[in-house]
Formats: structure tokens, sequence, C-alpha cells
């Protein structure tokens, strides 16, 4: 009796040239650019988490919408997080979420994701540089600025 065995295939396609030519210098920049990559129809309706990738120089990658919620919350399953941070090999990342309501304050669900992303981030030696709350408005919050990364 032959066994079949059935291989894992992984792929990823990197969209060189799209990011590369905007200069990720400040939580401004990074703002910027994922609100104007941001749904606008939906951002102030429901909570998405993003995470968006950048190689060892911090070259914009991508962007990726790793969860979609409901009005108040999004489930981060830190499973597909680092599946994904390793298959693409980015050695940098910036997390990014919005909160629906515009209240630019993180809370404390906020604050425990985002320690628990940096605690399995090291492990990996993988750089969590920020990470940032968008409201509708294009306001936003940086976990980095405020002292909480």
């Amino acid at each position: 009796m032959k066994t079949q065995v059935n291989e894992i295939q992984v792929s990823y396609h990197e969209n060189t040239g799209i990011f590369e030519a905007i200069p990720m210098k400040s939580s401004q920049d990074v703002a910027k650019l994922l609100y104007e990559n941001w749904d606008t129809d939906t951002i102030g309706l429901r909570e998405t988490f993003k995470v968006l990738l950048l190689n060892h120089s911090n070259k914009v990658k991508g962007i990726y919408p790793l969860s979609v919620g409901g009005i108040t919350g999004t489930m981060v399953d830190l499973r597909i997080l680092f599946a994904l941070i390793l298959k693409t090999l980015s050695t940098t990342v910036i997390l990014a979420h919005n909160h629906p309501s515009g209240k630019l304050r993180p809370s404390e669900a906020d604050k425990a994701v985002t320690l628990k992303i940096s605690k399995a981030a090291r492990l990996f030696d993988i750089t969590i540089l920020d990470h940032l709350i968008i409201a509708p408005n294009g306001g936003y919050y940086s976990f980095k600025d405020n002292g909480l990364l």
C-alpha cells in the first residue's frame, strides 16, 4: 500500500515599484499612506486590522488587510499574522487598525494585542516599528510617538 504525501506550497509575488518611491520617514507618512489605501466607504463602519510589510531597508513591500470585524473590534490571529510576515520575508512591520468611532486613544485590548505581537516578533527577529490607529477623518494615533512601543 502506497502512502500519499501532500506537499505544502508557499507562494509570494512581490509587486515591486508600487510603494518603493514613497519614503516612510515618520508616523505621519505612514498614516497618510494607510489612509490613502483604506476603503473610505467602510472606515467609519467596521474595524479592520492591517499590516504594512517592510523589507530590511524599511521600504514598503505591501499592505495586507489581516482581519475585518465589527463596529467595536476585530480579531487578530497571531498565527496568520506571522505566517504572512514570514512568507513575505518581511523583517519589519507596522501594525494598523481603524476606530470607526473616530476615537484616537488605544483601548486596553489594543495595548494588549500590540504587546503580544511585539513579544512574538522578538522570537523571529522581526521589528514592529509602530502601531497606528486611523480615524475616518484621516487623523491618527501612533503607539511609538506616544511611548507605548
